[in-house]
């Protein structure tokens, strides 16, 4: 077992879970690189992530956020509002299938002249035809006690005409640190602590604003999950503390455990995805180490993997830098003997 000595008198101590969070970044991670060279399945050996669907270790690499990244932020008029409208909309449902369904209904989703009674129509006809308006990545509270409509949906298009009548854009981009944009969306109905930081973190890919992804994290109740599966007990710190720890530490411990983590083109994990991960080790964990029950006491992956040869044409915001950097690596090499990318 390790000690982190960052506190005294009492340091945080870690258990077997926390070993095989990285491992399963550095395994994760690996299966990526291994899809985006389009080489054929199977990509793993780990029975564990074979058998199961888990997120990549790198938020913004999902497919889900590539899609938002892509065509929801970057494709349309750049202005504050718009680009807020567009974004807050999107990760509401959280689903490429509704935005494409809204898409084929308005031709264009824009906050200007938003029509509300229009957009719920369209979903309601959705919801109509059989199809699921929600991603099941996480639940959206029904907003029914501030609202009062019947329809979750409904609620949710009320709070977005609100976020835009009181020029939530405007602040958000005038807005010192991510914190306080997180602080912004917090205070309306309907966004919590989970969705507040996911919002901040979707509207700082844009050009609306330029934090540092190190700058401020908020875990979620999956993250603190994993936290308290990952040690025995936290020696004082705070789960934002340890978040923290462990991204400075992460070099430290895969050199540690003999690991070879492929970074993402040369980004190391920031705070955001340290949090992504030990959401998907609390999950991991359930089968890899039964005994170790954690916090929300769940014993069982719901969802199986189902591979999938569907190659995404990887984009990330264009001020990380790093498009130009995958344009010069997919030229590259590979390494025969240590799989590492090489000039």
């Amino acid at each position: 077992m390790h000690s982190f000595v960052r506190r005294q008198p009492s340091p945080a101590k870690t258990s077997v879970v926390y070993d095989s969070f990285w491992r399963f970044a550095a395994e994760r991670q690996s299966i990526f690189f291994k899809k985006t060279e389009t080489m054929s399945p199977p990509w793993t050996d780990d029975p564990i992530l074979s058998s199961y669907k888990f997120t990549n270790v790198y938020r913004a690499s999902d497919r889900v956020s590539q899609y938002l990244i892509r065509h929801v932020i970057y494709e349309g008029d750049q202005s504050p509002e718009e680009v807020s409208f567009r974004t807050i909309l999107f990760r509401l449902f959280n689903k490429i299938e509704t935005w494409e369904w809204l898409l084929s209904r308005f031709g264009e989703i824009s906050g200007r002249g938003f029509d509300l009674a229009g957009y719920d129509a369209a979903l309601t006809d959705a919801l109509a035809s059989g199809k699921r308006i929600y991603s099941a990545a996480y639940i959206m509270p029904s907003g029914r006690s501030s609202f009062g409509h019947r329809r979750k949906h409904r609620n949710q298009l009320e709070l977005l005409n609100i976020l835009m009548r009181d020029e939530v854009p405007q602040f958000i981009g005038s807005a010192p640190g991510m914190k306080d944009v997180f602080e912004i969306l917090c205070s309306y109905p309907m966004i919590g602590r989970f969705l507040g930081y996911q919002l901040a973190t979707d509207l700082n890919y844009s050009e609306i604003c330029d934090f540092s992804e190190m700058e401020f994290v908020m875990p979620g109740p999956g993250a603190t999950d994993g936290i308290h599966k990952c040690f025995r007990h936290l020696g004082g710190l705070s789960e934002s503390d340890v978040i923290r720890l462990m991204t400075d530490r992460q070099e430290q411990e895969f050199e540690r455990l003999g690991l070879q983590f492929q970074t993402l083109w040369g980004r190391p994990m920031q705070l955001i995805d340290v949090q992504n991960v030990l959401c998907e080790v609390s999950k991991y964990s359930r089968v890899k180490h039964p005994e170790i029950r954690g916090v929300d006491g769940r014993t069982r992956i719901k969802q199986v993997y189902r591979p999938s040869l569907e190659q995404i044409d990887y984009w990330f915001p264009p001020k990380w830098g790093l498009n130009q950097l995958m344009l010069k690596k997919s030229r590259s090499i590979r390494h025969p003997s240590t799989g590492l990318l090489k000039e």
